[in-house]
């Protein structure tokens, strides 16, 4: 009884403060409950409205709205002003950054017999309506910051004509169901600035003047804008990756795409339906692509595991004996996790967990109910694969913990019929027990290493600077999770070892390794390990292939001078920069190897490697989209160019924005997640007995005994639509007031694993 009335006191305290990450509940708690707007400060006492954000300017004694707190200390105001002046700051930046996309807009046309010049389409008298004699003409010369503004009549006219602009938009976003997201894109701002300065009595181009001329000048104008790409290619290399795919037609098609410093770009793609994916084709097809770019800025080609993707890697190095062949990370780190989600210790974790979840999504009333206890959020996370979405899944279950035993608690949980089958007291059990909370904490430890490399391998940056080192720390990250036990780490790291062995540990991750002084650096003992030494003199006899001088100046002089920090590399800047948050050894050696040029020039081009196929994967994604149901007569020219605009111009525009919102490791349906929220979802595919793994991924992953057959992405599966759920028995409808929910969005990344499963006791009921 005790530890109901604990549990349940914790319950009640933790209604008081809301569910947000924001700073500003460091100081604040709320009143009341039901009212998110009045709070109280923990420093003064004081009871204000107007919530956080009135707190986070009372902590600031920031004056005008509420008085300011005299207990504040002077670090925890210059923390809440700065938490408040944010908001306006990136309102202004954001500002900022519609003005330049808009002021890039020029319609202006030169005729090219120079008969005539205009200074601006439709810049003579336009036609205007009976309204035009109540509004000034607009200047676009002057910029919108300069523009004198004075409240009037015409503002008012003028806000009501854009209102109905807006609203023949938004009819048209409607019905030809565009995302509404559509409208915030650089380009439709742009269109949008353009139409403006053009004036009344624009026309829209014909249908054939968009898919012919217009479409050619565009892949011309990406063509153009790549060009930097050319030349870093130049300078530090890139990589060739390639995979193949099936369409809705049954099409069999393989695309292109090169990796360099600057990112990903799709290079093209080839429909190969009459053509059996053999060695020897695979191996013509990617040596087309390396003539096409330049045998000599070609370091290395990344593809799966499959077997005549091995074949074709040796007839490469016959006659191309200079360039690397590597298996793809992301497919290999999948296969680890795999396995050692397999494990004893870890197995019936993820098999509770996935009975909890395919209870509470089986019934109307339990799925209801959950999703009032997580306002509104789900607890299932589709990932792009499996494993990912058994973490994505796991990390939200623990952090929803307490709700689910809210919920478990409820009258409503009590009165629901679903919930006194057996499945719902086994559900029941399971969501208050201490030991399965335990186990998932342990689970997510584990992964969560796993899981740090696999995003590694999985974006778009340079990862074999870092494959090898990470795969490293996550080994000591998990002898930690384990709790330093011997026999469970050498089990783990026993099944690790068996997916990754001649995979991500070839002479050029172990080149990688060496060669980052940020590994190199802290554990000089790297350069007297006889594995790395010999893989790093391996992959240098490679890359200089039949040029003994270069070799003997690399490995006897150049070498030596980077392993004793000599010259340049003994700087003290150069030892300062290597323990900066945002350090790239690329960088770092372009800066501090000027003195040692041959050694530089290999480093850079392998530190600047990725590990992994993951863009043409990636790019699969937008071959889905332009290749959809309503556009199918698209011929295979047009396709591929609006695929090469999409990607390309995709990649330029995240790369201008240096970041993504996006988590990578979330998957954009719920395909690879159908196993936590149906039952039997993968039980009739037949398994490997050697690996584990369904036949449909090990056969692209490990190389299937069919090289006959079109190959497939082991991330991107044969599209199907998930059939909506039915339950077989009526069930009692629950009766939610969506008023008292706070509504979050469910887009957000992936929550940072905290330890917290001793934080509080077990609500027994």
């Amino acid at each position: 009884m005790a530890a109901t009335d604990t549990g349940l006191s914790q319950v009640a305290s933790s209604k008081l403060k809301r569910n947000s990450d924001d700073m500003g509940w460091e100081f604040a708690v709320l009143i009341d409950p039901n009212d998110p707007q009045r709070v109280k400060c923990k420093l003064c006492g004081k009871e204000m409205s107007g919530g956080v954000t009135r707190m986070k300017e009372h902590i600031a004694q920031i004056r005008g709205g509420v008085k300011p707190c005299l207990n504040a200390t002077p670090d925890q105001q210059a923390r809440c002003k700065a938490a408040s002046e944010a908001p306006k700051r990136r309102k202004i930046e954001k500002q900022k950054q519609e003005e330049e996309v808009r002021a890039v807009v020029n319609i202006e046309v030169v005729n090219e017999d120079d008969q005539e010049e205009l200074n601006e389409v439709g810049k003579g008298d336009p036609k205007k309506g009976p309204m035009d004699q109540f509004l000034a003409p607009i200047d676009p010369s002057i910029p919108l910051n300069n523009k004198k503004h004075q409240q009037n009549i015409n503002d008012s006219v003028d806000k009501e004509r854009s209102y109905r602009v807006g609203q023949y938009l938004a009819r048209w976003l409607y019905k030809k169901n565009v995302p509404f997201n559509a409208i915030n894109d650089d380009d439709f701002k742009q269109f949008c600035e353009a139409l403006g300065r053009y004036g009344p009595d624009w026309r829209q181009p014909s249908q054939y003047m968009i898919r012919e001329k217009m479409l050619s000048q565009e892949v011309d104008r990406t063509r153009d804008l790549l060009k930097p790409h050319d030349i870093e290619r130049a300078n530090t290399g890139c990589s060739i990756m390639t995979d193949a795919w099936t369409d809705k037609k049954r099409r069999s098609i393989m695309n292109l795409c090169v990796h360099c410093k600057l990112g990903t770009i799709f290079l093209g793609s080839k429909e190969a339906s009459g053509d059996a994916h053999t060695s020897l084709y695979i191996f013509n097809y990617v040596d087309e692509c390396i003539e096409k770019i330049g045998a000599d800025n070609v370091v290395q080609v990344v593809t799966d595991n499959a077997s005549n993707n091995m074949g074709a890697k040796v007839m490469l190095k016959d006659k191309r004996p200079k360039i690397f062949w590597t298996s793809c990370a992301t497919h290999t780190i999948n296969l680890m996790v795999e396995a050692i989600g397999k494990l004893k210790q870890f197995a019936p974790v993820i098999t509770k967990a996935k009975e909890m979840t395919i209870f509470l999504y089986a019934h109307h009333a339990t799925l209801a109910l959950m999703r009032f206890h997580t306002k509104k959020r789900n607890i299932v996370r589709p990932g792009v694969t499996r494993f990912a979405s058994a973490f994505l899944t796991l990390q939200s279950l623990a952090a929803k913990k307490k709700q689910l035993k809210e919920m478990c608690c409820s009258d409503t949980w009590e009165e629901c019929k679903p919930t006194r089958t057996k499945k719902g007291k086994y559900t029941h059990a399971t969501i208050m027990s201490r030991a399965f909370w335990k186990n998932v904490s342990l689970c997510i430890k584990v992964f969560e290493p796993l899981v740090k490399i696999l995003r590694l391998a999985d974006g778009d940056g340079q990862s074999m600077a870092s494959m090898y080192g990470e795969i490293i720390e996550a080994k000591k990250a998990i002898m930690i999770a384990v709790e330093n036990s011997e026999k469970d780490y050498r089990v783990i790291t026993t099944a690790m070892e068996s997916k990754m062995n001649g995979r991500l540990d070839t002479p050029l991750h172990m080149a990688g390794y060496a060669l980052n002084p940020y590994y190199s650096y802290a554990n000089t003992s790297i350069f007297s390990d006889v594995e790395v030494m010999s893989g790093l003199m391996e992959v240098v006899e490679q890359f200089y292939h039949d040029n003994d001088e270069a070799i003997n100046k690399v490995l006897n002089i150049e070498l030596p001078k980077f392993k004793k920090m000599e010259d340049m590399f003994g700087k003290v800047a150069a030892t300062k920069a290597i323990t900066n948050a945002n350090f790239n050894a690329g960088e770092w050696w372009a800066t501090y190897g000027l003195e040692t040029p041959t050694l530089m020039h290999m480093a850079l081009r392998i530190l600047n490697l990725t590990t992994s196929s993951s863009g043409c994967e990636r790019n699969w994604s937008v071959f889905e989209q332009v290749d959809a149901k309503r556009r199918n007569k698209l011929d295979i020219r047009r396709r591929d160019d609006l695929v090469y605009i999409q990607f390309n111009g995709r990649m330029m525009d995240k790369r201008k924005k240096f970041e993504s919102s996006c988590d990578v490791l979330l998957g954009e349906d719920a395909s690879m997640a159908q196993d936590w929220i149906c039952e039997g979802a993968y039980k009739d595919e037949e398994v490997d007995p050697i690996t584990g793994l369904p036949y449909s991924n090990s056969d692209d992953a490990l190389g299937g005994t069919e090289a006959m057959e079109p190959r497939r992405s082991t991330r991107v599966r044969e599209l199907h639509e998930v059939e909506e759920f039915v339950s077989d028995e009526e069930e009692e409808q629950v009766v939610v007031n969506e008023d008292e929910i706070e509504f979050e969005s469910d887009d957000d990344g992936v929550l940072e694993t905290k330890d917290n499963e001793d934080e509080e006791e077990p609500i027994e009921s």
